[in-house]
């Protein structure tokens, strides 16, 4: 039993797994200093953030209570994903793509072989038996 986890624990992947799970902590602290930095002002210019948990969906209750549905909320998450979503992709990946291009285009990897189709296998089958009777 300890040999299995010893074994589950070095595996590569885990390894892998956990530094990713490290690194994407550091990297959504980042992610949303830009996001509150720079977009939420920008955001800020145009719709007032604080007003939006009264924007909803009112209905009295049988009790004679209002029930409100934070629609607001609902907005405001949304935004704030796509604000995410925006950094991430323009700030981080984007410029990782181009610079994977431009790296890719430095050095072309040689194309490898196309891999022989089945008919072309039994060819070079026959053709081996053949020198083997032959010799």
């Amino acid at each position: 039993m300890i040999q299995g986890f010893k074994e589950f624990i070095l595996k590569g992947n885990v390894i892998d797994l956990a530094v990713a799970v490290v690194i994407g902590g550091a990297f959504t602290a980042i992610v949303n200093a830009i996001v509150s930095a720079i977009i939420t002002p920008l955001v800020s210019l145009f719709f007032n953030a604080d007003s939006t948990g009264k924007i909803g969906i009112i209905v009295h209750g049988i009790y004679g209570q209002e029930v409100t549905f934070p629609i607001g909320e609902l907005i405001s998450a949304v935004i704030s994903f796509f604000a995410v979503a925006l950094v991430v992709y323009f700030a981080f990946v984007m410029p990782m793509n181009a610079y994977k291009a431009r790296k890719a285009a430095k050095n072309p990897i040689a194309e490898e072989a196309a891999e022989a189709t089945e008919g072309e296998l039994l060819a070079e089958i026959r053709d081996l038996l053949k020198q083997q009777r032959s010799a």
